[in-house]
């Protein structure tokens, strides 16, 4: 996913910690259903929970919201976006053994026949929003993401930049 230059042991290891990486990515987004989705508008950020799923090789994220939100005409506005899954508990032990990953950028309405293959999988995750998701109001929206930033115990911190 990752271009990595370097020779032998080194590159070994990056390409070792990379795939580490996306598979601890892949895990938590396998446990968690929701996301907070961050938009922008005039400099104002907004947030909000968004039931999301990743396409299979981390490249995007989906969702779908109803076109009158302001999350959707804050990204008609500016596409970029900032997605954070996290597997916090609400214990005292979230201080040493919580993760999040923050997914950066752009989002984009999927259309035509590609729509109905992603909200298969989405569907899949959701079974429960197929009603929601359904109605001619509702846009799936894409977020192809540039980069993904694993945090662990509040200062351990990494970076997978996709390609």
């Amino acid at each position: 996913m990752t271009e990595i230059n370097g020779s032998g042991s080194r590159r070994e290891a990056l390409l070792s910690e990379e795939v580490e990486l996306e598979n601890f990515i892949r895990e938590l987004f396998a446990s968690q259903k929701l996301a907070v989705l961050g938009t922008q508008n005039q400099g104002q950020p907004y947030a909000n929970l968004v039931a999301f799923t990743p396409s299979d090789d981390l490249k995007s994220l989906y969702f779908v919201t109803a076109r009158a939100t302001r999350k959707y005409a804050n990204i008609e506005a500016d596409a970029r976006v900032t997605v954070l899954v996290d597997n916090r508990s609400n214990q005292d032990s979230d201080f040493s053994q919580a993760a999040a990953v923050t997914a950066t950028g752009t989002a984009q309405e999927v259309m035509d026949s590609e729509r109905d293959a992603v909200l298969t999988i989405y569907l899949a995750k959701h079974p429960m929003l197929k009603n929601f998701v359904q109605s001619p109001s509702c846009a799936l929206l894409q977020i192809r993401v540039e980069t993904y930033y694993l945090v662990r115990r509040f200062q351990n911190v990494m970076e997978l930049h996709v390609k």
